[in-house]
């Protein structure tokens, strides 16, 4: 089945098929264009919100913090926050010595890129079906960019060197008592 018959057969799809050069192909130039405006603004936003996240409880429970957004070499540094060249490849926290060290503490720390992400969600979702900001596509793409991050932090992954996923570190936090280290 070619995507004219497709389309003919299910106008749904029509809005998904373009005609480039008489071929039919779901990608347009739009679709390009928002793929670089996530890429490069939104995803960096998404993981910012979520180091922001692990670095507020950390700090809440009176620890020493930083953060980093993306790898490559350092651009800007200020305080305990770093922005490196490449920054919409990754980012990442780090934190010692809570004032306040119980399991309580350790497990809000590792799940706080976790509530920030969700959490931005639903205030963002309020605001707009409050009429206090209007709908758009940018905050449908954060949406499922901060889901998509949520999800797969939770997925106890362990990386190799001490390094785990916020799911694993929440289950090492919650199952033997111990304090992984934050990788992001």
């Amino acid at each position: 089945m070619n995507a004219e018959m497709s389309t003919k057969s299910n106008p749904l799809l029509k809005p998904y098929f373009f005609k480039i050069g008489g071929f039919y192909t779901m990608f347009g130039f739009s679709d390009f264009v928002g793929f670089l405006l996530a890429l490069l603004l939104i995803y960096p936003v998404v993981s910012l919100v979520h180091e922001l996240g692990h670095s507020f409880f950390a700090w809440i429970f009176g620890g020493e913090f930083s953060f980093s957004l993306g790898r490559g070499k350092t651009v800007f540094k200020k305080g305990p926050f770093s922005l490196n060249s490449m920054y919409f490849l990754d980012a990442f926290s780090e934190y010692e010595h809570l004032k306040w060290n119980n399991r309580l503490t350790h497990f809000l720390v590792h799940a706080g890129g976790i509530i920030f992400n969700l959490g931005s969600v639903l205030v963002l979702n309020i605001l707009i079906s409050q009429g206090f900001i209007e709908p758009h596509t940018i905050f449908v793409r954060y949406s499922y960019f901060s889901v998509w991050l949520a999800t797969f932090s939770l997925i106890p992954v362990d990386y190799g060197n001490g390094n785990y996923s916020d799911g694993l570190a929440i289950y090492h936090v919650l199952r033997y008592n111990e304090w992984p280290k934050l990788t992001g």
